[in-house]
């Protein structure tokens, strides 16, 4: 019972941990700014990062309930990473709830689209845009790049099993 109370100071990794690492690391590749023309900004590693979370929710919604849980724990360590991030650059004042429920509104709308566009109901290009891209104009043969990888990774979800895909590892 008190290992609950004290969670922080077990040697057990978070709920979600895993799951938020492989998010991520894939955010995080080179490719995504160099090839697809995602503006390397706090703007387009957020819209970067977004998207593959969203895109990870989507999946794991069809997982059942391991898949609901792993959700959840994968949102949990989004905020937890928002809020965090925004303390270190600073931006600790009243405002900063905010800003993170405006983070989190950004990955609920996100997931939204792509359970529509993965869904068969959505463009696909109009979602990478919106999701991916926002404000920028990429140019199309980086669109097209995007556009390949995102299908692609898509695919790679969907080929995992369910239980490597909730420990993170697809």
């Amino acid at each position: 019972m008190l290992v609950n109370l004290f969670l922080g100071l077990t040697g057990r990794p978070k709920r979600g941990k895993a799951l938020f690492t492989h998010a991520v690391a894939e955010a995080r590749r080179p490719f995504w700014y160099e090839e697809c023309g995602v503006p390397d900004t706090i703007d387009g590693r957020f819209a970067m990062l977004a998207t593959i979370c969203a895109l990870l929710v989507v999946r794991l919604e069809s997982c059942g309930a391991s898949g609901e849980s792993a959700s959840a724990a994968l949102t949990e360590r989004f905020i937890e990473a928002m809020d965090a991030e925004h303390r270190q650059l600073g931006l600790n004042d009243p405002g900063l709830g905010r800003r993170v429920r405006k983070l989190v509104g950004a990955l609920a709308r996100r997931v939204d689209q792509w359970r529509s566009a993965t869904g068969g109901e959505g463009e696909w290009g109009e979602t990478i845009l919106s999701s991916v891209y926002r404000d920028a104009d990429p140019a199309p043969a980086a669109f097209e790049q995007s556009q390949q990888a995102l299908r692609d990774y898509w695919r790679r979800l969907g080929d995992t099993p369910e239980q490597q895909l909730v420990e993170g590892r697809s």
